[in-house]
């Protein structure tokens, strides 16, 4: 009897002998973990993969110079939304299926978004501060109600975000690609990029980072912005210019920023959003509720299933491969 097809898992929340594990192995894929804890470079990726024919990774960069060294692999799923770090092309030269998992986290995204305009409206993580360092801050906030909301994408976390923040008595604003024949809430007004950014009291960036919207938040956007306004993002920390905006808050041209998402993770130490009041910036974190990780975990499991018989459901590039034949073990078959 040949061996089980062996299946890699880099996300690091993810353990052997947890219902994702189970999962697999009763599909019948052998699975390998190798959780990834800071950076992993690109040697240990390529050995790592060695042999395994699916992979559900985090944010591992999947470059072409990766699938060049990974012959065995034919599909890859990232268990989240983002995919800037796979190289989708190279990706698909090599025959490997790649798939994110749309629309999975996007209630705790939703949530946290708000959680971080009410740090941003209240002060509360400056005033916390000034209490622990024997002060007693007691300057005004500002109340969401009134306030305009202003979105950089439609994509599922930002229509989550669209109800909440309707809640707290905010206008919505929207700037996206999506065409008008899928924007299906008539309480959101859609506009472009210009008026989104001059009208907007908090701007909060949910769109994916493309070579379009790479700094696309820089200088020149960030001028059109009122002075009084907050900069949200939960997307990726590359849409913003990040100088640009450090620059920004500390001449007072824009009332501050909450970041969870910055262009190197973990912050570097000579980062220049470090020490800029108003500017908070958090660890990636959006997405991290237990809730969300389970979900993500069985979605990206099942996902990584389907790809792997010739069936994936949200794969970015299947349709540019070959049919492909499904491996060996009988469907519901557990190895050990």
């Amino acid at each position: 009897m040949s061996a089980p097809p062996t299946v890699l898992i880099t996300t690091d929340y993810l353990v052997p002998g947890d219902e994702v594990d189970v999962l697999l192995r009763d599909a019948g894929f052998a699975t390998r973990h190798r959780p990834r804890r800071g950076v992993r470079d690109r040697d240990e990726l390529i050995a790592i993969l060695d042999g395994a024919e699916g992979a559900l990774i985090g944010n591992e960069p999947m470059t072409a110079e990766v699938f060049a060294h990974a012959p065995s692999l034919r599909a890859l799923v990232r268990s989240g939304v983002g995919y800037d770090s796979v190289d989708v092309a190279a990706a698909t030269r090599a025959g490997v299926s790649v798939s994110n998992l749309p629309g999975v986290n996007a209630n705790a995204v939703a949530e946290y978004t708000m959680a971080l305009l009410l740090a941003q409206a209240r002060r509360l993580v400056p005033v916390a501060t000034g209490v622990q360092a024997g002060r007693w801050p007691r300057e005004n906030g500002h109340e969401l109600r009134g306030r305009t909301l202003g979105l950089l994408g439609y994509g599922a976390a930002a229509r989550a975000v669209v109800p909440l923040a309707q809640a707290f008595g905010l206008s919505v604003l929207c700037t996206t690609n999506v065409p008008a024949s899928d924007r299906h809430d008539a309480s959101v007004r859609f506009v472009d990029l210009p008026e989104l950014l001059a009208s907007s009291d908090f701007l909060s960036l949910h769109t994916a980072l493309t070579p379009a919207t790479r700094n696309l938040i820089d200088a020149r956007a960030l001028a059109r912005m009122k002075p009084t306004a907050h900069l949200v993002n939960t997307a990726r920390g590359a849409i913003v210019d990040e100088t640009a905006l450090a620059a920004a808050v500390r001449a007072g041209r824009l009332a501050g920023a909450a970041l969870d998402v910055t262009g190197t993770e973990p912050l570097p130490a000579d980062s220049p959003l470090r020490d800029v009041p108003g500017i908070t910036v958090y660890s990636h974190l959006a997405g991290q509720t237990a809730e969300a990780r389970r979900a993500t975990g069985l979605e990206g499991a099942r996902e990584l299933i389907a790809a792997l018989r010739g069936r994936p459901r949200s794969s970015l590039n299947a349709h540019l491969l070959p049919p492909v034949k499904p491996p060996n073990p009988t469907e519901g078959t557990r190895t050990t």
